[in-house]
């Protein structure tokens, strides 16, 4: 075991002070440069980590970008089930998260074991399966969507054959609304996009008339409700590009909105806010992830993410099938 190994503590990452003179983008991109590391990160990421990343996407185009990638060596700034992800379609290469905790509310509403019991109850269902889970969950999963190709991923399966949707129940209320499907839904839910208040967006659209609500389907449904625009994240991010509005009322993690003011300066972005009392609504796993800790983790390797050889077997065929259907629609 290295020094490293050995300080790889119960807090989940490498618990080694950094020099505060260190120039950290400077620092973090030679690693990368000599390692041969691409840096992939969430658009939900502070957004000094953003300006750092190879590539900043949302949940599918991380997935892709991992698939196809050339580095020895991916960097996650992102949560642990989107690791995984990676170290699933890229099962020879190394992944590594600054943070181990860097957790997901909705993947863990949903316990592979608990699962394997409620499929069981329903024998005869395709199970499709949000990306935002666990990798032992993407086991029991016949195809994976996101929130960009959930709606493709939803038609691409016969109408004679009955559809188990897990782990997120809003989601999956929407892509009922959206598809006309009926689909037994698991009962999950991001703790971000559970939190936000209708009456304080209600009263937000009111100081802000011409603005446009736009929410991630995360949201639940009274939330969509008063939306002009549902879409994932990069869906989001297209629409504010493409709309004559020049006012956003954001409801979904407000990392976002750093991406949505570069591609558009000359607009206004609102986060919308949520029922307790913060300003904003941002997602606590996500933003464990610092430039200290991604220095370290670089310079260190660790931690690495590491699955057994049965659930990367498993767990990509669901992927690669997702990655597949997603081809053949454009996305």
């Amino acid at each position: 075991m290295t020094q490293a190994e050995s300080q790889l503590s119960q807090k989940g990452y490498l618990d080694i002070p950094v020099d505060p003179s260190l120039d950290l983008f400077a620092e973090i991109t030679r690693l990368k440069n000599e390692k041969n590391a691409v840096l992939l990160a969430h658009y939900y990421q502070d957004s000094e980590i953003q300006d750092l990343a190879d590539y900043v996407g949302d949940s599918l185009g991380l997935s892709q970008e991992a698939a196809n990638t050339k580095a020895d060596i991916i960097i996650f700034a992102g949560v642990h089930f989107m690791a995984e992800t990676a170290k699933i379609l890229s099962p020879h290469k190394k992944v590594i998260l600054p943070d181990l905790k860097a957790g997901c509310s909705l993947a863990d509403s949903c316990p592979a074991p608990l699962f394997r019991k409620f499929k069981e109850k329903h024998p005869d269902h395709v199970v499709v399966s949000y990306i935002n889970c666990s990798a032992e969950l993407k086991t029991l999963t016949d195809i994976c969507c996101t929130s960009t190709n959930a709606v493709q991923i939803i038609e691409s399966i016969p109408l004679d054959k009955k559809i188990i949707f897990a782990p997120d129940k809003n989601l999956g209320a929407y892509l009922i609304k959206k598809t006309g499907r009926d689909m037994v839904l698991w009962d999950g839910a991001c703790m971000v996009h559970e939190i936000f208040s209708r009456e304080k967006i209600t009263k937000l659209k009111e100081r802000y008339p011409l603005a446009k609500i736009i929410a991630h389907p995360e949201c639940e449904s009274h939330i969509l409700d008063i939306a002009d625009y549902v879409g994932s994240t990069s869906g989001l991010l297209n629409y504010t590009s493409k709309s004559d509005a020049k006012e956003f009322i954001v409801v979904t993690e407000a990392g976002i909105l750093y991406q949505m003011q570069k591609a558009n300066p000359h607009k206004t972005f609102i986060a919308a806010p949520p029922l307790n009392n913060c300003a904003c609504n941002e997602c606590p796993h996500m933003k464990r992830n610092t430039l200290e800790k991604l220095y370290v983790c670089i310079k260190h390797e660790l931690p690495e993410i590491v699955l057994p050889d049965w659930v990367i077997k498993e767990g990509r065929a669901s992927i690669d099938r997702m990655l597949e259907i997603s081809a053949k629609a454009g996305l």
